[in-house]
């Protein structure tokens, strides 16, 4: 059984693929939003905020790197919607395929897509500037941490690619995902905001994972950040998960 499930998605997730090589414009899409915002900041609203002797491309990089994940992962919700409304699914229904491997293989999908986005903005940072004198190792947590976030936010765009009855409503809930960045520490340090701003940007799951990363890539020492990282990205993983897998299997009965 788990051999057949295997097998599967990785046939349909080398379908959604080959759909992506067709359609590159959509990994050119989701890099250049970031990319936009990373030179308004480095070159425009950078110099005005106090982060101290660190470059501002190397303060702000982990923030725009969630900003590339969020806004990527509304494509995943986008071709989810329309493999729905096209019948996709009732036609693998008929076939000997794993029901759950045609949602994983949109997935896996998005986190392909992803780290090719994340590699892309990541070579504009160097370009703009950016360093860092991290080992193999933080490297690595930094790239699992990237890999967890994104398997947390595509699961999240399951539910609205199931369950949406346009276009639009399938891609737009990824709007406040995006925004979300910008009321944490990605930008600017949350002790120079007011009262409640600064309440919400310290205790929401951007800015424990934002510090991790930015303390990881900087080589500084991550404290008790990183647990708490992980904590809201596998407790955001495992909640998305069971309700989309929960919509999904009510949506095929």
């Amino acid at each position: 059984m788990t051999t057949h499930f295997v097998d599967d998605a990785v046939v349909l997730t080398g379908r959604s693929l080959r759909h992506i090589l067709r359609s590159p414009d959509t990994i050119i899409t989701t890099a250049v939003m970031p990319i936009a915002i990373m030179l308004m900041f480095v070159f425009i609203f950078g110099g005005a905020i106090d982060i101290g002797a660190q470059p501002y491309v190397d303060y702000m990089l982990p923030g725009i790197l969630l900003i590339t994940i969020a806004s990527g992962i509304s494509y995943t919700a986008f071709r989810l919607f329309l493999d729905m409304k096209g019948g996709i699914f009732e036609r693998f229904q008929s076939m000997p395929i794993a029901r759950s491997a045609v949602l994983w293989a949109h997935v896996l999908t998005s986190l392909v897509a992803n780290l090719v986005s994340l590699a892309v903005v990541t070579g504009v940072a160097l370009l703009l500037g950016f360093r860092s004198g991290a080992g193999v190792l933080p490297w690595l947590a930094v790239a699992g941490i990237l890999v967890l976030f994104t398997l947390a936010l595509t699961w999240i765009a399951v539910i609205p690619g199931l369950t949406a009855k346009t276009v639009d409503g399938a891609s737009a809930f990824s709007y406040p995902l995006i925004f979300l960045p910008f009321l944490s520490s990605a930008f600017a340090p949350t002790d120079t905001m007011p009262g409640p701003v600064r309440w919400f940007a310290e205790n929401q799951p951007v800015t424990s994972i934002v510090d991790t990363i930015r303390a990881l890539l900087s080589g500084q020492p991550v404290g008790s950040d990183i647990w708490i990282a992980l904590a809201w990205c596998v407790g955001i993983l495992v909640v998305a998960y069971a309700g989309a897998m929960a919509i999904y299997r009510r949506r095929l009965s």
